[in-house]
């Protein structure tokens, strides 16, 4: 009897190590379950970190390409600004030219080939005239220096231009001053 109580006793020594075994391997269980939960979601923040640093370094090279692809554009906008002041002069002299005068044809016939020399240069690198005669006003790219009461066309239709403007690859480079008719 006493070996019968002596394996009772180890049996429920044995009994009570199993449940030990089995919570410790049950918190074992939920410990790992929890870390891998934590892992995966460390992974995820790390996939989302990458994906944006992606996209914010695209968009740079974006924002460096169209800042580069302007500054070319737009790199003669000053120059080209300077010379239509001398375009404008060319044509200011041709206006008040006396064509009559025969001695002064050869003369006329140089500042007109200058002139033509000139606003085709202009032209090579996108610089183009705006003459806007007999069109609706545009605020932005005309100026109306007057306003003239004609009954024979549109109200705010350009019937003059006093200067005219100019553009760089679509961009104003100097806005056309004009006259407007007005309604009655």
């Amino acid at each position: 009897m006493a070996e019968e109580q002596d394996k009772t006793q180890v049996s429920e020594e044995e009994l009570q190590e199993q449940v030990t075994d089995s919570s410790s391997e049950a918190e074992a269980g939920d410990d790992l379950q929890a870390q891998l939960d934590a892992a995966r979601q460390e992974a995820a923040d790390a996939k989302e970190q990458a994906l944006r640093a992606a996209a914010e370094a695209q968009n740079v090279r974006r924002r460096a390409e169209k800042d580069a692809e302007n500054a070319r554009k737009f790199a003669l906008e000053k120059f080209a600004g300077d010379m239509l002041g001398v375009a404008d002069n060319l044509e200011r002299a041709l206006a008040a030219a006396d064509v009559e005068n025969e001695t002064l044809k050869p003369l006329v016939e140089g500042v007109e080939l200058t002139r033509k020399a000139l606003q085709d240069a202009l032209a090579r690198h996108n610089v183009e005239a705006i003459d806007p005669t007999g069109q609706p006003f545009d605020p932005e790219f005309h100026e109306a220096m007057a306003m003239v009461p004609n009954p024979s066309v549109e109200p705010n239709t350009v019937i003059d231009v006093m200067q005219k403007g100019y553009t760089l690859n679509g961009r104003l480079l100097r806005a056309a001053m004009v006259v407007v008719a007005k309604g009655e």
